[in-house]
């Protein structure tokens, strides 16, 4: 009987010499780690569009703040008189009859006018609450969207559903998506970074998986930098550790890691090497990032912030340092906008913590001509009920206010509208999915060619929907 311990089918034979092209591959790059920099080099994911856009970019990247716990729009960016006239009477029947509500089933809905007057701004008179004593002076430069309109009515699967596309746990993020699209700016940074800070109202928890890259390769899922003290786990080496012997180290891992991508042919393996690599990279990237003493006194008074303090403020200017060096998405939470009580006052003490940073991020990147090509993206995962949960507001997913500023954005204009007591979008009604169409047209992609194939369909950002809003283009 002959021998078939060494014998190699067609297969085999072909996955064998292309991983032995990887081993030949890796050491080069180990080589190349030699150098004085001691860096360990890994070719940059150039998106699987490789540069070859659907149509001309408008945008490089995007910073979308997310204000998480339902951002009411009747107290920021809606005004609506009818709604103080009926303060305190009956909600008509006819709009909540049969509709979603999240806690107010079955109970008196009564009306509560909005708390706070609004006030026109700029040239372009766009309408904004007196709670935004900072952000009227951009007024001119943002478009809001008054007819947003989502699908959950609870938090988590709001964020899941504004995030990834769909309530479906495990479908990959719009930061996942983009790095996968356009690929990365830079080598010494993640391309989809996630920054987080909390105030002025009930703190909802995020899940991580809000910033994963579901069935795309893990590689491009988002890194959560901590706004305080060492913003990675662990970026720092240990006593008696020096940069060329943890260079060493990460030699030693990826060969080992190398030897067992022969034997499994895992292509998650390839993601490890390349985060190993990208990890002893930002050990000497990030703690230049988070360093901002090379900022003029006047952009730290612009953001009012000492520095890397854990505040909006503070996250917003890491936003700006983040976009300079090349991330693709960043992603800022504020945990501070669930108002079920006390509306009034939580709202105003929630917009303090905000306003100053967002409006000086705008005017940052104006003054750095950074404006133009990044995208800003402000938005929480859904708003609040025009009827009263005691002094607060409870959710609500049918029509909600938004703005976009940059990239393309046309400035100083409002699109869509709800009906006289915010209730229902009623005019220029745009979806989530609107909304995911409209960022990646601005980015040179078309939201229906940009697909991935698992489980034998193709999958995309905007799943089987979704138009872009023309008439948010400049």
């Amino acid at each position: 009987m002959a021998n078939n311990s060494f014998s190699l089918n067609r297969r085999c034979f072909l996955g064998h010499g292309a991983q032995g092209i990887g081993v030949y591959a890796l050491a080069s790059l180990m080589n190349q780690s030699q150098a004085a920099d001691t860096e360990v080099k890994v070719p940059r994911w150039p998106g699987i569009l490789n540069g070859q856009l659907h149509r001309e970019a408008k945008a490089k990247r995007v910073i979308f703040l997310t204000m998480a716990g339902g951002m009411s729009h009747l107290e920021t960016f809606d005004n609506k008189p009818k709604l103080r006239e009926l303060d305190g009477q009956a909600m008509p029947e006819s709009y909540t009859k049969g509709q979603p509500i999240a806690q107010l089933q079955n109970r008196e809905l009564k009306c509560l006018g909005g708390q706070h007057e609004f006030k026109k701004h700029g040239e372009s008179g766009n309408e904004l609450s007196a709670i935004w004593e900072h952000l009227g002076s951009v007024a001119d430069d943002i478009a809001i969207v008054r007819s947003l309109k989502t699908e959950a009515i609870n938090h988590d699967p709001a964020h899941t559903f504004m995030n990834t596309g769909t309530t479906i746990s495990g479908r990959p993020s719009m930061g996942s998506w983009l790095t996968y699209g356009l690929g990365a700016e830079t080598e010494n940074l993640p391309g989809f970074v996630v920054l987080t800070s909390s105030g002025g109202g009930q703190d909802q928890p995020i899940a991580s998986r809000q910033w994963h890259s579901g069935f795309l390769p893990s590689r491009f899922q988002g890194v959560h930098f901590h706004s305080q003290g060492d913003p990675v786990l662990y970026v720092n080496n240990p006593p008696g550790v020096d940069r060329n012997g943890q260079a060493d180290i990460v030699k030693a891992v990826q060969q080992l890691n190398q030897f067992r991508g022969e034997v499994v042919n895992d292509p998650e393996i390839t993601t490890r090497i390349s985060q190993y690599e990208m990890a002893f990279r930002m050990q000497a990237s990030v703690p230049g990032l988070m360093d901002t003493s090379d900022e003029t006194q006047a952009t730290m008074d612009l953001y009012g912030t000492k520095g890397a303090d854990g505040t909006f403020a503070a996250n917003c200017l890491l936003a700006r340092r983040l976009a300079e060096r090349g991330c693709r998405f960043i992603q800022l939470y504020h945990r501070g906008w669930d108002h079920h009580g006390n509306v009034k006052g939580a709202s105003q003490n929630t917009a303090k913590l905000i306003d100053q940073g967002i409006t000086a991020l705008i005017k940052d990147l104006k003054q750095r001509d950074m404006f133009d090509d990044t995208l800003i993206v402000f938005a929480s995962e859904f708003g609040r009920t025009p009827m009263a949960q005691g002094n607060g507001r409870d959710h609500h997913i049918k029509g909600y206010s938004i703005f976009l500023a940059g990239g393309g954005i046309k400035p100083g204009t409002t699109v869509g509208a709800t009906d006289d007591l915010g209730y229902n979008a009623v005019e220029d009604v745009v979806s989530v999915h609107d909304l995911h169409a409209t960022m990646l047209h601005l980015l040179g992609i078309n939201h229906e060619r940009m697909t991935f194939q698992f489980q034998g369909r193709d999958f995309r950002l905007t799943d089987v929907h979704g138009h872009v809003v023309d008439k948010l283009l400049a």
